[in-house]
C-alpha cells in the first residue's frame, strides 16, 4: 500500500511511464520525443564504497531519436545536500550506460519547485565544467483540471494533477471530477491509480472527500482486495460476503455523512443480495440528503 505524498508520485511513473512522459510533453511543453518502449532500471546507484545513492525511479525511454534516462525524484521539501547527489546521479549514469540523463523533480511545494529549478553549475564562474538544469513539475505548472470532460480525455495528467495539488485546498476541486473519469477506465489502472492519489492528499477534508468518492465506485469492488474476499468466500464456500461488505459500506457512508439512518432503511439494504442495487445504492449514498433518498429515483426491487 502507498504510504505518502513521496511514494505516490515516484510509484505512478513507474506504473504509467507513458502517461508520466504525455504529461512532461504537455505541462513543460519541451521537445521530449516519443517513447516506443519503456524499461524500469535499477535506481541503485551505490558504488563499492558505502555510501548508499539511489534515485527514486530510473526509467529508460527508447525513442526514435536515441534513448534516454529518466531519473524522477520526488522531493518534499529545499535539501541542499540533494544538489551534489542530482549531479552525481547524472554523471555515474551518464559514465555507466552513456545514455543521456535527464533529471525531473516531483514537488508539491511552489517554494520547493523555485529552489528545485535552479540550475546547479560546477566549475569556475563563467566557465562552468557541468550544468545541471532540473525540469520541475511543482503546483505552479501542473494544470488543476476541476472538469470532467478534461479528466477523461487525460486519466493520468488528471490524477497526477490531483497528487500534484494534493498539499492544497484545491485539491478537493478535482476529485469529483476525477472519480468519474477512473470510472471509465480499465479496473486495474483505476485502482492504482486511486491509490497513489490517495497517498498524497495532505488535506484532511480532501482525503475524506476521496475516500467516500471511492466507495462506490465500480473497479473498488474489482480491486485486489476484494477479489481476495471472494476468492476466500468461494474457497469456505461463501458467496454472500461481497454481498454484505457492500452493503455495510452503504451505511458507514450515510453514517459519515452524518445522515441517520432509521431501521426501516437498514434492514433494506442490510436483506438486498443483487450486487448491481447496491452498486446503485451506494453511487446515491455519496449525494444522498436523507437515508430514503436510496430508493428514489427509479430505483429497481431489490431481491
Amino acid at each position: 500500500m502507498v504510504s505518502s505524498p513521496h511514494e505516490g508520485l515516484h510509484q505512478l511513473c513507474q506504473k504509467d511511464p507513458a502517461g508520466f512522459t504525455r504529461t512532461l510533453q504537455r505541462v513543460l511543453r519541451i521537445p521530449i520525443p516519443e517513447p516506443r518502449e519503456f524499461a524500469v532500471l535499477n535506481a541503485d546507484l551505490t558504488e563499492i564504497e558505502p555510501v548508499e545513492r539511489r534515485v527514486d525511479t530510473l526509467l529508460q525511454a527508447e525513442t526514435d531519436e536515441g534513448t534516454y534516462l529518466l531519473v524522477v525524484e520526488s522531493q518534499g521539501k529545499r535539501d541542499d545536500g540533494k544538489r551534489s547527489s542530482w549531479a552525481y546521479y547524472l554523471s555515474y549514469l551518464y559514465a555507466k550506460y552513456r545514455w543521456e540523463p535527464v533529471l525531473i523533480v516531483l514537488t508539491q511545494s511552489a517554494s520547493t519547485a523555485r529552489w528545485a529549478a535552479q540550475p546547479i553549475r560546477l566549475g569556475l564562474p563563467g566557465w562552468h565544467s557541468l550544468t545541471v538544469r532540473p525540469l520541475v513539475l511543482s503546483p505552479e505548472n501542473v494544470p488543476l483540471i476541476a472538469s470532467e470532460e478534461e479528466a477523461k480525455r487525460d486519466v493520468f495528467l488528471a490524477a497526477f494533477s490531483a497528487m500534484t495539488h494534493g498539499k492544497g485546498r484545491g485539491a478537493a476541486a478535482i476529485l469529483k471530477p476525477l472519480a468519474a473519469a477512473l470510472a471509465t477506465t480499465d479496473t486495474d489502472s483505476a485502482g492504482m491509480l486511486a491509490q497513489f492519489v490517495e497517498s498524497c492528499l495532505v488535506d484532511a477534508q480532501a482525503r475524506q472527500i476521496w475516500k467516500e468518492l471511492m466507495m462506490p465506485v465500480n473497479y473498488f469492488f474489482r480491486h485486489e482486495v476484494a477479489e481476495k474476499v471472494r476468492a476466500e468466500g468461494r474457497e469456505e464456500g461463501r458467496e454472500e460476503g461481497i454481498e454484505e461488505e457492500r452493503a455495510s459500506m452503504i451505511l458507514r457512508i450515510l453514517d459519515w455523512r452524518g445522515i441517520p439512518v432509521p431501521d426501516s432503511v437498514r434492514d433494506r439494504v442490510k436483506a438486498c443480495s443483487d450486487l448491481g442495487q447496491l452498486e446503485v445504492w451506494a453511487q446515491r449514498a455519496v449525494q444522498a440528503t436523507d437515508a430514503e433518498d436510496l430508493f428514489r429515483d427509479g430505483t429497481r426491487t431489490a431481491s
